[in-house]
């Protein structure tokens, strides 16, 4: 794709995904579409490890835009998360004006003024990506927006309406051109609605067999193909039950990688119990997977896969 040319189709967003080693299903790939055509964030709600965050970074890949991530969390601030001023450098300059005698009455506001001033602002990611480079201006990844404090979520507001940030002793700086905004969240809390109004909305689930097979074809290419399709349909078993936190695509590739390390070419009981660690993340749920239910589900996945030859 030529530089700094946004997809011309719902296809072309597709492709330029795959391009990418992402494969999407056509309700994604249409919501960035008309995103990217409108300029429209992105709002990518779901579980975590389904793939959200890949999909900023794909569409960075794919357009060879800068990715700038804004990684969220409890108690992040404007500070880090926006900009702050370099007071250890406006200090220096400060007494190095009072040591060369040019701090007078008369100077003084000239000094304070010039002080605030963009050589002393330290740019974090949110005014980072306000700013365009030869190659068009940058894909903004708000990752887990979920996770940070509620005052944050009013404080991105201008942001994502305007594309703009207001510094007090500064002024506005505002984008030339927008930045491609994808938001991301886990549903750990609600987003409020005044954040959600502003974006296009996509709920990413997690993909049928299909898709799946296919992503650990691409992203686990040394995978025998027998061991990907017992995986794909043994997770597929496993997202049935009732788990504290059933295993995203993330977990998926994991695991595929892992058993291929093993030199595993199928599933079998032994080659299960002794990678669960990669594929389950709490002792719970490991622990629901004895020796018994972990022979029933790979008899039922060979049932599964009987079915679909």
């Amino acid at each position: 794709m030529a530089i700094d040319r946004l997809p011309a189709s719902v296809d072309e967003v597709a492709q330029l995904l795959s391009s990418q080693q992402y494969i999407a299903e056509r309700h994604l790939a249409t919501t960035l579409y008309l995103a990217m055509t409108m300029g429209r964030p992105m709002f990518l709600e779901g579980e975590a490890g389904v793939g959200k965050t890949e999909v900023a970074k794909a569409l960075a890949g794919g357009l060879g835009r800068r990715l700038v991530r804004l990684q969220c969390y409890e108690g992040l601030d404007i500070a880090n998360a926006v900009y702050e001023w370099n007071y250890p450098r406006q200090m220096i300059e400060i007494r190095l004006a009072e040591a060369a005698g040019e701090v007078s009455r008369d100077t003084r506001d000239r000094l304070g003024a010039d002080i605030f001033t963009d050589r002393f602002l330290i740019k974090r990611p949110l005014l980072q990506a306000l700013e365009s480079t030869q190659d068009g201006p940058p894909v903004l990844l708000i990752d887990e927006l979920d996770r940070a404090d509620e005052p944050f979520e009013a404080y991105l507001l201008e942001v994502l309406a305007e594309y703009q940030v207001t510094i007090p002793e500064f002024g506005t700086v505002r984008a030339e051109r927008p930045p491609l905004v994808v938001v991301t969240s886990n549903r750990t809390r609600e987003i409020h609605d005044a954040v959600k109004r502003r974006c296009f909305y996509h709920w990413v689930d997690y993909p049928d067999k299909a898709r799946e097979l296919e992503i650990v074809r691409r992203k686990v290419p040394q995978a025998a193909d027998a061991l990907s399709r017992n995986v794909v349909a043994f997770i597929a078993r496993l997202r049935g039950m009732a788990l504290y936190k059933a295993p995203g695509v993330a977990e998926t590739i994991d695991w595929a990688a892992a058993l291929t390390v093993l030199d595993r070419t199928t599933l079998d009981a032994e080659a299960v119990q002794t990678t669960l660690g990669v594929l389950l993340k709490y002792e719970d749920d490991i622990a629901k997977l004895d020796a018994d239910r972990v022979a029933q589900l790979i008899s039922d996945v060979q049932v599964d896969l009987a079915g679909q030859r």
